[in-house]
């Protein structure tokens, strides 16, 4: 009898403290979730069952899903990379759009395409009335504003690029700031390996740095049997073996259409860049190289042939020798034409030439008449007030067909006009393939975040419902170590 009570007793205290302990697991939970930031797994209790049947915790363990965390990583990264070249082309988009694809008439008057159809019309208005002077300073004021919207559209083009290597260089930062808390986690979990300590808030802590890191840069990971890991960028450099890699670049400060950004480095290797053999795929870093390196130096390009298409369709041409010279566009190269050769920069320094403005000592005569490089180029020689061959040809060398330089994403044989409406198509269209990749990546990331929560995360409700059974539980144990108790004082009187 006496036997059979202490055994009751023993596995009645034992289930009691292991119902403690479930509770304070759960406790940990909850208050995990509710205090910490980033990844937080839940923790659970490894019960066994000891000699009387009762059950004892063994361990607490991280409830983890390496295939869900891995695709909430890569869709971080993938995200990270969609969001930033969004951002960007949003910005160089401004300056492309048209009155057909916006409503905002402040932007649409800053379309290189706009401009052009606006100085058009003004050309055609006054071959109507070639004698009228408001006609003619119309012409110039057309002219003007498409000269400022390709040399606010190089400012832009540069800033972004600027502001990118910024970016770039704030996230080379950070990735060695994470590798380096990264390396200190790192030892805690191996410490704790080895020796069995409880190392489930520093595995919630270094999942947390992962997640960070996976923002900045595409990331995959490789677990090591005594509980370190190793990373590697999505290209497959390592970023962390042991030790952390140094990531560097050097930042550009100032940005012209010639300036080629510096690449980003990882332990000597470039991920980033023409030269980069594993160039990394993505992450923030990725985007803002893209955008960088890519995107914006290809709309300026598109910008620079665009400037030296109008400078050659306006050109003049010597009434004696055939040859030609800048007309009522030109640059700090002129009065040479650009042909078909490629002028970085040319967007943002063509100008209209100072002989058409009469502020600046110039007439207004000149673009009907001629003669912007002197008398030699001169066609209305009689001084005709109805003379207006010279604009009927202006309007259709904007429509006729030229050579444009290569490398620019568009066609090298086509129209001023036609070059224009096929650049701002053109970032059009990258607008709404980064805009609308930008919110898919966002909805998959949302969906894999989703997925590791509900399958490794804590979830209060259930919490709360174990901690009531778990309590109900305790209370048994409690009432039924009180009876025990109560049955050994029974005895005791009756041998007494």
């Amino acid at each position: 009898m006496w036997g059979g009570l202490t055994n009751a007793l023993n596995t009645a205290t034992t289930s009691l403290a292991t119902n403690a302990g479930l509770q304070a697991v759960v406790a940990r939970n909850v208050s995990n979730a509710q205090n910490k930031t980033g990844y937080v797994s839940a923790k659970v209790a490894n019960v066994v069952t000891v000699y009387g049947g009762a059950g004892v915790i063994q361990s607490v363990r991280n409830l983890t899903s390496a295939s869900l965390f891995n695709a909430m990583l890569s869709g971080t990264s993938s995200s990270a990379a969609a969001q930033a070249l969004s951002d960007g082309v949003t910005l160089l988009q401004k300056t492309a759009a048209d009155a057909t694809t916006t409503t905002d008439s402040t932007t649409a008057a800053q379309s290189p395409s706009t401009l052009l159809q606006a100085l058009t019309s003004a050309l055609q208005t006054y071959s109507s009335s070639p004698s009228n002077a408001s006609a003619a300073a119309a012409v110039v004021t057309a002219a003007d504003r498409l000269v400022n919207g390709l040399n606010d559209a190089t400012t832009v083009t540069q800033n972004v690029r600027k502001t990118a290597d910024q970016n770039m260089a704030t996230s080379v930062g950070t990735i060695n700031t994470l590798l380096t808390q990264f390396q200190s986690v790192n030892s805690v979990i191996v410490q704790g390996t080895a020796s069995g300590a409880d190392i489930t808030d520093a595995l919630d802590e270094r999942d947390t740095i992962l997640q960070s890191l996976s923002k900045e840069i595409g990331i995959t990971t490789v677990g090591n049997s005594n509980g370190s890991m190793s990373i590697y960028t999505d290209s497959g450099v390592t970023l962390f073996e042991t030790t952390p890699r140094d990531v560097s670049m050097q930042a550009t400060t100032a940005y012209s259409a010639s300036t080629t950004g510096a690449a980003v480095y990882v332990d000597g290797v470039p991920v980033t860049g023409a030269n980069a053999v594993m160039p990394i795929q993505s992450g923030a870093l990725a985007g803002y190289a893209q955008l960088r390196d890519t995107i914006a130096p290809t709309y300026q390009s598109q910008l620079d042939a665009l400037a030296g298409g109008l400078i050659n369709a306006f050109a003049e041409t010597n009434q004696s020798t055939g040859g030609q010279l800048a007309g009522l566009f030109t640059y700090s190269g002129g009065p040479a034409l650009p042909g078909s050769t490629a002028i970085p920069g040319l967007a943002g320094d063509i100008s209209v030439s100072t002989a058409v403005d009469p502020a600046q000592g110039g007439s207004y005569n000149l673009i009907r008449d001629g003669g912007i490089n002197g008398a030699a180029y001169v066609q209305n020689t009689t001084g005709a007030s109805g003379y207006n061959a010279a604009l009927l040809a202006d309007i259709t060398a904007i429509s006729a067909s030229q050579t444009f330089p290569s490398g620019t994403a568009l066609s090298t044989a086509n129209s001023v006009k036609t070059y224009a409406s096929e650049s701002a198509s053109w970032l059009n269209a990258q607008y709404q393939t980064t805009s609308n990749d930008a919110t898919y990546q966002a909805t998959l990331l949302s969906q894999a975040s989703q997925a590791l929560s509900n399958a490794t995360g804590v979830n209060i409700d259930s919490q709360m419902s174990m901690m009531l059974e778990y309590e109900n539980s305790y209370q048994a144990s409690a009432k039924l170590i009180s009876t025990i108790n109560n049955m050994f004082g029974a005895l005791l009187q009756a041998v007494s």
